[in-house]
């Protein structure tokens, strides 16, 4: 699948600073960047890192003086979804676990999975196979927490089950919390979405069964196959499209998704005889 995807941020310096943007496409063997732009307007400093744990580019920007900086980003990417038939998508023993998946057992900041662990068990412990557990999971977010509300920065995992409200960042620590809970590593996705309305950044959880990562979607707003990986991590702080070292006051962000393919024929959530990994 091939995407042009783009995002507009404008901040407003009221003196020196350091901006880290967390915008561009990560790179893998299944999603290639062909091109992309990245504008500072005024011209600025900036340096591109890559992240040495997770999967996460980041530009570095610096900010000399007090006014208004704009960053208009733009890249064409294609992209390759894995389907995996169900069947194999078990648990992984622990000790059979790489050390890069076993991070993500842990609760983290806003996946409080050792306060959860009891009500995991209770609901989704008696599903035998690992891939239907989560589909459990997914299925129970979507349809016990709505949409919406006037979650914030502090929201959590045990905020959002307790509420049960919020948006996509709030179904995805959610279904993260609850996979750890289970022994599943589980980690947080956040990315481009074709179809999202309206367009944003989109926040989902990937979790590691039978050797791959397999992204869920909780809320089901966009296509699978219409997601464009920026970053993964262990949870949203950890992926945080912007990082502000300094004084600087936000203004405005825009973000947009466009299919470059002749056809698109969306994913069936609800079939749940496959899995699907962008690694």
């Amino acid at each position: 699948m091939k995407f042009e995807v783009s995002a507009k941020v404008v901040y407003q310096a009221v003196s020196p600073s350091t901006l880290i943007l967390n915008l561009q496409p990560f790179r893998s063997a299944t999603q290639r960047v062909i091109e992309e732009s990245f504008i500072a307007d005024p011209d600025l400093k900036m340096k591109e890192l890559n992240a040495i744990a997770g999967e996460k580019r980041f530009m570095i920007i610096e900010i000399p003086e007090a006014g208004e900086v704009k960053i208009d980003y733009k890249a064409t990417v294609e992209n390759e979804l894995r389907m995996i038939p169900a069947q194999q998508l078990d648990d992984v023993p622990i000790s059979l676990m790489p050390a890069s998946a076993l991070s993500y057992l842990n609760p983290s900041r806003y996946c409080q999975s050792d306060r959860l662990y009891r009500f995991a068990y209770n609901q989704f412990g008696g599903i035998e196979h690992a891939y239907h557990k989560v589909m459990a999971i997914r299925e129970w977010i979507y349809t016990n927490v709505a949409y919406g509300g006037y979650t914030n920065a502090q929201t959590s995992a045990y905020d959002t089950i307790t509420e049960q409200v919020g948006v996509c960042r709030d179904f995805a620590h959610l279904g993260i919390a609850l996979c750890r809970a289970l022994t599943i590593p589980a980690r947080y996705f956040t990315g481009y979405a074709y179809q999202l309305n309206p367009p944003d950044f989109h926040a989902c959880f990937e979790v590691y069964l039978g050797g791959h990562w397999v992204v869920i979607d909780a809320t089901k707003l966009a296509p699978l196959n219409g997601l464009v990986k920026i970053a993964t991590g262990v949870d949203a702080v950890d992926t945080a499209f912007a990082s502000i070292f300094g004084n600087l006051q936000f203004t405005s962000l825009s973000v947009n998704s466009v299919s470059l393919n002749e056809m698109f024929t969306q994913l069936d959530f609800d079939d749940q005889s496959m899995g699907y990994s962008y690694l």
